[in-house]
This record gives structure tokens, C-alpha cells and sequence, in this order.
């Protein structure tokens, strides 16, 4: 995946594009995230990456980014189909990377925390 068509995936867009790409990712983040967990190695990365993107403290372009990426990693329509297995999560793993990467340092703890209570939960609620 190429950087130019990551860097357009990762425009922040304006409140109202944030708006409809937070409900898209509050709707299908955790569904797709279980199908995912296993693939994407750097799980605990994106569940607080997930937890800073829906904090209204975060900086407005920063969680635009994140919305951005996440929003890529949920739509079931990308550059590889993710029923392939962790072949059609790579270009996910690439956007996600790139965000992780432009936003380093806005995740808190407070968001590490909040993905580790819900990674917890998850993997009690499967076995």
C-alpha cells in the first residue's frame, strides 16, 4: 500500500465527516476487532487508539486521524478482502501503523487502561 493513498485515507475531514465516521466506528469497532484480534499484533494498540478517537479531550485533528483509520478498518470494502485471513488485514495493520505513528503520544493511559479492562472482557466473554 502506497504512502499517497494511506495519506488519503488519514485526512482528519472536517466535524461533520468526524461525526459520521465516529458512529461508523462506535458501530462496528468491536465486531470487526474480534474478527481481527487475532491478526493484528498490535490489538492492544488499537483498542486504545479506538478509546482516544471517542474522548472529547482529544485534540480535534488528532481524533479525526484515528476516526479516519479506524473507519478504514471497520468498512467490510477495502484493498484486500479481510475474509484472507491476516493477508486482508495487512493493509489494514499499514493504515493503522501510519496513524498510530502520526498521532504518537495523544493515547494516555487512560486509554491503555480502558483497552486492557476491554480486551479482558472480550477474551473472558469467547471461552
Amino acid at each position: 500500500m502506497d504512502d499517497v493513498k494511506i495519506g488519503e485515507i488519514l485526512l482528519p475531514g472536517d466535524e461533520a465527516k468526524q461525526e459520521r465516521q465516529e458512529k461508523t466506528v462506535l458501530k462496528k469497532f468491536w465486531p470487526t476487532m474480534k474478527k481481527a484480534i487475532r491478526h493484528v499484533p498490535f490489538s492492544r494498540d488499537v483498542v486504545a487508539a479506538f478509546y482516544c478517537a471517542t474522548d472529547r479531550n482529544t485534540p480535534l485533528r488528532v481524533r479525526g486521524i484515528l476516526l479516519a483509520a479506524l473507519g478504514y478498518f471497520v468498512m467490510p470494502i477495502d484493498a484486500i478482502p479481510d475474509m484472507l485471513a491476516f493477508v486482508g488485514f495487512t493493509d489494514d495493520i499499514a493504515v493503522l501503523t501510519t496513524a498510530l505513528a502520526l498521532i504518537n503520544g495523544h493515547i494516555k493511559d487512560e486509554h491503555y487502561e480502558a483497552a486492557d479492562l476491554a480486551l479482558a472482557d472480550k477474551v473472558e466473554a469467547d471461552y
